[in-house]
């Protein structure tokens, strides 16, 4: 009909319905959904306190997950996120900006629906986190200046005709804060039979934000006291964005701990949503990390230092207050993948990081109850 005679006008129908596509979309989400059915929750480790203080220290251990690392969590969102959105195309490669947990996280979801992944990193990258990566079928691409990962990643999705994943922008809309399994609720379900069930403090630390912004948007929403802190290493703006509420903060070298701490404000850190945060000293976080192999013979990452010693400097507080309670932090990943780094007595001496002082806090401390750090 011509649809001018009458002064009506023709309906415009494009319809760009795939079927192999959408039948593709279905078994990849089904797929990445079936791996977390497949996967235990992690576990809540206590750390040894004496008795008479009253207080529980506990560390949320995602080490335990199929790729070592609370990354996995945020990976498996982010692919779902990126599917359901229609962002993830078969054959097309799957491209992030990662110092090296998140990239190996999503090498294994892109490995498992069966699209190329490509890491774009510092070249500092320990060599291990790079290995991880390779062996789940990622590619790795450096960068000399980890503040143009962001422009590499984007370069390259462009390029490839790939996705560039972008956990920085993404990470706190990817994940269901209200519950689904966030980490948030799995840590009050575990803390449900303690003595302390809710917890006066929860610790976290910093990459992207998106951890911190789940764990104090489920706090509000569940309507509990907790209040939540964030632990940020040296060479990272977060604590000066946060504390002079300015989001165009910005650092001009990299974090020497791998895996948190930003040279930019990144668009999922929400600094509105916590109570308090922390810069501790590079040295401090390594001290940590070696006082909690001391204490529950486990090795991590240099960030579970990070929060360790945030979390131990509140139970310090909490001491001498006199208060009872529980605290939490996370045991972010596993430590043999730094063993060239934070455990390693030459990497510190050419870093020039002296851990002693900070050391012998945790011990004087863990003995006397009194903290001088």
């Amino acid at each position: 009909m011509d649809g001018t005679t009458r002064g009506v006008i023709d309906t415009v129908d494009v319809d760009r319905s795939d079927h192999g596509y959408r039948e593709w979309l279905k078994e990849a989400v089904r797929k990445v959904q079936a791996d977390a059915q497949r996967s235990a929750d992690t576990h809540l480790l206590s750390f040894p306190l004496p008795e008479r203080w009253g207080i529980d220290l506990y560390l949320k251990d995602e080490s335990t997950h199929p790729t070592g690392s609370l990354k996995h969590r945020l990976a498996r969102s982010l692919f779902l996120y990126g599917l359901c959105n229609g962002w993830i195309r078969p054959g097309k490669p799957v491209i992030e900006a990662s110092s090296g947990s998140t990239a190996v996280s999503e090498a294994y979801f892109a490995k498992l629906i069966g699209v190329p992944f490509i890491a774009v990193m510092p070249r500092t990258t320990s060599r291990e986190k790079c290995r991880l990566i390779e062996f789940h079928g990622g590619r790795c691409h450096f960068v000399d200046d980890p503040r143009t990962m962001y422009e590499a990643s984007a370069a390259l999705a462009a390029e490839t005709g790939g996705h560039y994943m972008d956990q920085f922008t993404y990470a706190e809309r990817a994940t269901d804060w209200r519950g689904n399994n966030n980490i948030a609720e799995s840590i009050y379900q575990q803390l449900r039979l303690e003595r302390y069930p809710e917890p006066a403090w929860v610790v976290a630390t910093a990459g992207t934000g998106g951890t911190s912004a789940t764990l104090a948007r489920y706090v509000h929403y569940m309507q509990y006291d907790t209040r939540v802190c964030v632990a940020d290493p040296e060479n990272s703006c977060f604590f000066d964005g946060w504390v002079h509420q300015d989001d165009r903060a910005s650092s001009d070298r990299g974090s020497r701990i791998e895996g948190i701490g930003r040279p930019r404000m990144e668009p999922s850190f929400v600094p509105g949503a916590i109570d308090r945060m922390m810069k501790v000293p590079d040295a401090a976080s390594v001290a940590a990390v070696r006082a909690l192999e001391r204490a529950i013979g486990r090795k991590a990452g240099g960030s579970t230092g990070t929060g360790l010693w945030s979390a131990l400097r509140i139970v310090a507080e909490m001491v001498e207050a006199g208060r009872t309670g529980s605290v939490v932090t996370l045991l972010c990943d596993p430590g043999d993948r730094y063993l060239d780094k934070y455990y390693s007595d030459v990497w510190l001496a050419e870093q020039e990081l002296d851990i002693t002082p900070y050391a012998k806090t945790i011990e004087v401390f863990l003995a006397t109850g009194r903290w001088s750090g």
